[in-house]
């Protein structure tokens, strides 16, 4: 079986994007951990399949390289936009059904392949109403922020990065008190408008970057009084720029870098 794809990265954030017609396969999860394999694969940290939509210029539906599904991603959505306006079938608006929802992306710069979109995340929630509670791990209690950007997400704030971090966010992405996983940032407050964040991905693990992480982060610090909106987030693979007005906006980078045929 051949999977024709389009590689693109936001932000070093990286994903496998192919047209749902040109995906003959009986299982996806099981293509999205084979493609999405950075040994045996092509190598991405999730696989999206687009399909043409009534009320948007596309609708997608996202794999994690472990082959489960994510509501949403903010660089993924990003990178189908540029996809789109690469091959003429967006404008400087964009408008994609995604699992969490339409959302609008407007393009702020057009460089093809790269374009740097911002895009409409809608309203955030602070699960449970608590803007800071205590989250048992192995190595003790530890306080966090858990929010909900279209996809759960729970924020950890430290003075310096741990050495275990990776570890760490393993643990709290599969802790009990998360029956459906959570996406984990860990967070260090630069200056009122400035944070600096790591991420451990539902289902992909470590990530050079993350949208709805950097949105997750820079909500968090907001809420708990620690910056102001707007906040740039930086991240290993550069900065993202999050302003909160009612809804969340996010803005970043988008890249097409290869395009190519799997044989699964």
């Amino acid at each position: 079986m051949r999977i024709p794809f389009v590689k693109a990265h936001g932000a070093g954030n990286d994903f496998l994007l192919t047209r749902r017609v040109e995906a003959q396969c009986e299982d996806f999860a099981a293509a999205a951990r084979a493609i999405c394999d950075r040994h045996t694969g092509v190598g991405g940290d999730g696989w999206y399949l687009i399909d043409p939509d009534p009320d948007c210029d596309a609708a997608i539906h996202l794999y994690n390289s472990d082959g489960s599904e994510a509501e949403l991603s903010g660089n993924g959505t990003r990178c189908v936009a540029a996809l789109l306006v690469h091959e003429g079938l967006g404008g400087d608006t964009v408008r994609i059904r995604t699992g969490a929802g339409p959302r609008e992306l407007r393009m702020r710069e057009n460089r093809d392949p790269e374009y740097v979109f911002e895009m409409a995340m809608g309203a955030p929630a602070i699960s449970g109403g608590e803007i800071r509670w205590s989250l048992v791990l192995r190595a003790g209690p530890r306080e966090v922020t858990t929010l909900n950007v279209g996809n759960p997400q729970c924020a950890l704030f430290v003075n310096e990065f741990p050495s275990d971090w990776i570890e760490m966010g393993a643990e709290i992405e599969g802790h009990s008190r998360f029956p459906n996983r959570t996406n984990v940032s860990f967070v260090r407050v630069i200056d009122r408008h400035t944070v600096e964040a790591r991420f451990y991905e539902r289902g992909a693990g470590e990530t050079m970057s993350s949208g709805t992480g950097s949105m997750g982060a820079a909500v968090a610090a907001i809420a708990r009084g620690e910056a102001e909106s707007p906040v740039t987030v930086r991240t290993p693979a550069g900065p993202l720029e999050i302003r909160w007005d009612g809804d969340v906006y996010l803005k970043g980078p988008a890249r097409i870098v290869a395009r190519g045929e799997f044989i699964f």
